[in-house]
């Protein structure tokens, strides 16, 4: 089972995916994260890397994306590639993932991308107001990413922004559930993680 969980920065996506690891078992559970696939960028200065657009579909390296996530379909374990938010380019390490009953994918963009969407079998959107994001945003890129505030507002209004109006907020009509607040609406994730036991509960009786 594919679990597809989409949104905007900052909306709460990880909360939640974080809220269904803690309440079903987690030798069922494996988690795949659009963050860690951007393109590599080895080859541009630092300089040059930080300017990049990483709110853009572009950015995301959707081939190597969506053939992982068909290997854990099929039931095959992956190397993840993993991605060095302080220095805006892949570490040289990977994780290995393995197949499990449920594969939770999470991501801004992954509802944009119409092979990847394909593979997931529950697409949820986690819908939250702008400025609780970007609020969001803030901290977790000054805390987390080691940037300024100065460099998340620029980044916010000249890409984060638009991007998301033109790529994310559109691919909210392919949700097959839409859940507001994020990791605070406790019933819209009491009622979904109801449905993947029952899901979980029926492949295991047959």
């Amino acid at each position: 089972m594919i679990i597809g969980i989409c949104g905007g920065t900052g909306s709460g996506k990880t909360t939640v995916a974080n809220k269904i690891l803690e309440t079903i078992d987690s030798d069922s559970v494996a988690l795949l994260q659009q963050d860690h696939y951007y393109k590599e960028l080895a080859d541009l200065p630092v300089e040059e890397r930080a300017r990049q657009n990483f709110d853009h579909p572009d950015s995301i390296d959707m081939e190597l994306f969506v053939e992982h996530l068909r290997c854990l379909k099929n039931g095959q374990s992956i190397e993840r590639p993993v991605y060095d938010f302080t220095i805006d380019n892949r570490s040289m390490q990977t994780v290995r993932v393995d197949a499990k009953p449920v594969v939770m994918v999470e991501g801004i963009l992954i509802f944009e991308n119409k092979p990847l969407r394909d593979l997931m079998d529950i697409k949820i959107f986690v819908d939250t107001d702008p400025d609780l994001r970007f609020i969001r945003r803030l901290r977790r890129d000054i805390t987390e990413r080691g940037r300024t505030v100065e460099s998340v507002i620029n980044r916010y209004l000249a890409t984060v922004r638009p991007m998301h109006l033109e790529f994310v907020e559109p691919s909210k009509r392919y949700a097959d559930v839409i859940i507001p607040e994020g990791g605070f609406n406790m019933v819209g994730i009491d009622l979904l993680t109801e449905k993947i036991r029952a899901l979980l509960a029926a492949a295991h009786a047959t």
